[in-house]
């Protein structure tokens, strides 16, 4: 099943303050080609570059992150280093490297996966995604032992995987968390509060019809009619709600909303605490799952995901209501203090690896992304 129908009697967004539709559907800059959009931002990285002298300074925001976590790195090395409350408050995960493509039909790293499982006490429905790789790729559910063979046949033989345990918390958030090294307390930089997108049922008309007349999807059919191309011909029951995204990735169809008029002290001190027991942890994004808008505000009640290094970006700035002036001067200034933490971290003798390695590290990502399964 490559889609979620939830019963009539079920609210969509669960905890989440109401979604707020006027205005377009997608901003003009939306979905720019990424050579386009961020074509200002390489520019300001060879200023910055010249500015701190180091190219490579970026690579040493989070020291203890793969290249700073700037791309192409390892959740699963991201997880191992965390200690105390981060440790605490994400949600459990066990490793699975494919092996080799004798093993075609899956079963051998089925019982694997379904030992390391148990042996973690964690049951299904379980989420799945690849150990290198971002914005949702490769992510699935898994709700059944059928659904995890077939996960694991279609991925490529040799590469690592994460399987997790299923947040059933319907609100998600990323939060952009900055602290400068030598200094005590850190800061929210960007909430982003996100969205997954659904239509709902008529009795008449098919899922097809449904995605094609939606004043947001119909625009994004690109996105949504391949994901759920075997259902496209089911007609959903009136007032049943049909889920088009199950990863909280813009760039899958997910929907970005800015929550900045959210946050508050106590969420930043939550977010802090966590921030400062991962070694080494100055900037980055804390992908979350939590019950509600409330809990969240008074820093409780969340369970991170993903942890997102240097790479990370603040993602409110794909709120369609933000301009294109907006984003730059967001994403400027978080580079800014990008490159003034790994120069500050330089100071304290730290020394940045080649930007080669960045190079390399964005080679590999890019050649595993065509190989994995189908972002659900």
């Amino acid at each position: 099943m490559t889609g979620t129908a939830i019963p009539p009697n079920r609210p969509i967004h669960v905890g989440m303050p109401p979604l707020d539709m006027s205005g377009p559907p997608v901003s003009f800059f939306e979905f720019w080609p990424s050579w386009l959009f961020y074509a200002p931002i390489a520019l300001q990285w060879c200023w910055l570059a010249l500015r701190y002298r180091g190219p490579g300074l970026a690579l040493l925001a989070n020291p203890s992150f793969p290249d700073g976590g700037m791309a192409g790195e390892s959740k699963l090395e991201i997880f191992d280093i965390l200690e105390g409350k981060a440790k605490e408050a994400t949600a459990r995960w066990v490793p699975l490297t494919r092996t080799t493509a004798d093993d075609a039909d899956g079963a051998v790293d089925l019982e694997t996966a379904l030992r390391a499982l148990r042996d973690k006490h964690i049951e299904l429905p379980i989420v799945a995604k690849p150990d290198i790789g971002c914005r949702g790729v490769g992510v699935q559910p898994i709700r059944s032992v059928e659904d995890l063979r077939a996960y694991l046949i279609g991925f490529p033989a040799g590469a690592s995987m994460v399987l997790q345990e299923m947040i059933e918390h319907e609100a998600e958030a990323g939060v952009f968390y900055i602290r400068l090294p030598g200094e005590t307390k850190g800061s929210i930089f960007s909430l982003t509060l996100k969205y997954f997108p659904h239509v709902i049922g008529d009795g008449v008309s098919t899922l097809k019809e449904l995605i094609s007349a939606d004043g947001r999807a119909g625009v994004l059919q690109h996105i949504y009619l391949p994901r759920h191309s075997h259902q496209l011909g089911k007609v959903l029951p009136k007032g049943e709600p049909f889920r088009l995204a199950f990863a909280g990735s813009h760039s899958r169809g997910t929907i970005f909303r800015d929550g900045a008029a959210f946050i508050t002290q106590q969420m930043e001190d939550a977010f802090d605490d966590v921030a400062k027991s991962i070694p080494e942890f100055y900037i980055g994004r804390f992908d979350v799952r939590f019950e509600s808008m409330e809990k969240l505000q008074r820093g409780e009640g969340f369970k991170l995901m993903e942890i997102n290094g240097a790479g990370g970006e603040a993602t409110h700035i794909w709120d369609r209501k933000t301009t294109l002036r907006q984003a730059y001067a967001t994403l400027f200034e978080q580079n800014r203090l990008l490159f003034e933490i790994g120069f500050r971290n330089r100071k304290r003798g730290f020394r940045p690896p080649s930007i080669w390695r960045l190079y390399e590290a964005f080679r590999r990502e890019q050649n595993l992304y065509g190989r994995y399964p189908l972002t659900k």
